[in-house]
């Protein structure tokens, strides 16, 4: 009855030992994921809360205090799983400790039977008689062996409740350290949760000013929309001409190379210009950001304004704060198609790979020339800052020939 016990309380640990590893996993790919909602909280108050809010419009602080908002949503939510995740670890390590206690209380008294009955035949004369009593030479060698597996047994047994005391100690410790990290991320999720009480306030206090005039704001943000909208035909006619371009060019090259480019609808295409769009297209998701440190503040794809549900806002690409005078990269290796200037967008740089296009529009400076051959994060210019709100906003488009596609899909955890 004692052994079954033993074994029971043995399988108890032996299953629990995969589980913590999976729960040990999964809090790291948790705390990971609260690291980096940290940055991205850093980097908001970095590059959107970084001017004074009347130096902003209204619309441009909800905006912002949005993103903080969502941000912080997202940190209590993993914190609180790691807390819950921690808990069930605490309770299994509690159950393991009590398993391993009475496992050792178990092993324990029968090692102090085991030596009880060892110290009794201890003496060399009890030995010696012990094998002189042989019936045969066979029956003695078997009593040799006996004695050497009972002292090997007894040794065996007492590393076993050495090993289990170690282990013991070490999860009394993990206890302790898990009690620990939970405390803490209860103490840090209570100051996000008062933090975000406060955001919540003054979101409320400027979606009321919003209200107040809200034919003043949808007319501001429908004008907004109307220019973007504007820059994104004058965009479209630009490659829409240096594709017609670019295969005149081709048409006539034709009489000069054994090579023909295809087209289909698109750039015709030399060999070259396959393999450099083949390469392209196969470091989808992992091509880098357009400038080193940035957040998008506005995605790819048409959306229904969160104050004024009756507004719907087109992106033909995506908005991407960033620092002051940053520096704008190459998203690969190509060749600056052009090179162009338009109201309301500053400077922009087009930079062809394959049948690909990567757009740069918003720039103050342009550090390269038409038909320059780029490669991947070579600077190209810095992006301009807007004097009305202070913001400093790169607008980055990616197309297919003449088909815009969402930059999301393409850069590296956009």
């Amino acid at each position: 009855m004692k052994k079954l016990g033993i074994f029971l309380i043995f399988l108890v640990c032996f299953l629990a030992v995969p589980n913590a590893f999976a729960q040990s996993d999964k809090q790291k790919e948790l705390e990971a994921k609260r690291q980096a909602i940290l940055a991205e909280i850093k980097q908001i108050n970095s590059l959107l809360f970084k001017t004074k809010k009347e130096e902003k419009s209204i619309l441009s602080q909800v905006e912002d205090i949005n993103q903080r908002i969502a941000a912080t949503e997202n940190l209590i939510q993993i914190t609180n799983q790691q807390a819950n995740l921690l808990t069930r670890n605490i309770n299994s390590n509690i159950e393991r400790i009590t398993a391993l206690r009475k496992e050792l209380e178990m092993m324990k008294a029968d090692y102090a039977e085991m030596v009880r009955k060892s110290y009794k035949s201890k003496s060399q004369q009890s030995r010696i008689m012990f094998l002189l009593s042989s019936e045969n030479f066979l029956q003695a060698y078997k009593r040799v062996q006996y004695m050497k597996q009972y002292a090997a047994f007894r040794k065996k047994q007492g590393e076993s409740i050495r090993v289990k005391t170690e282990e013991l100690q070490k999860l009394n410790a993990d206890l302790m350290t898990q009690k620990k990290d939970k405390q803490k991320l209860i103490s840090e999720n209570e100051v996000a949760k008062r933090q975000l009480t406060q955001e919540r306030k003054a979101q409320q206090e400027l979606v009321a000013t919003l209200k107040k005039d809200e034919s003043k704001y949808t007319a501001q943000i429908r004008q907004k929309q109307k220019e973007a909208d504007k820059i994104d035909k004058e965009i479209d006619a630009l490659i829409q001409a240096a594709i017609a371009e670019a295969n005149r060019r081709a048409e006539a090259a034709k009489s000069k190379s054994t090579s023909k480019p295809t087209t289909s609808g698109g750039f015709a295409l030399t060999a070259e210009d396959k393999a450099l769009a083949a390469s392209f297209s196969k470091n989808k998701g992992k091509l880098p950001w357009p400038v080193e440190k940035g957040m998008v503040v506005k995605s790819f794809g048409t959306h229904r304004h969160p104050q004024f549900p009756n507004v719907t806002t087109t992106s033909s690409g995506v908005e991407i704060a960033t620092e002051d005078n940053s520096p704008v990269r190459a998203i690969f290796e190509g060749q600056v198609m052009s090179i162009q200037v338009i109201k309301g967008a500053n400077k922009l740089v087009f930079i062809q790979h394959g049948e690909y296009i990567s757009v740069y529009s918003n720039l103050a400076t342009v550090s390269v020339k038409k038909g320059d051959k780029i490669s991947t994060k070579q600077n190209i210019g810095t992006v301009a800052k807007s004097p009305t709100d202070g913001r400093t906003l790169l607008k980055f488009y990616i197309y297919k020939n003449q088909t815009k596609i969402n930059p999301a899909d393409w850069i590296y955890r956009m």
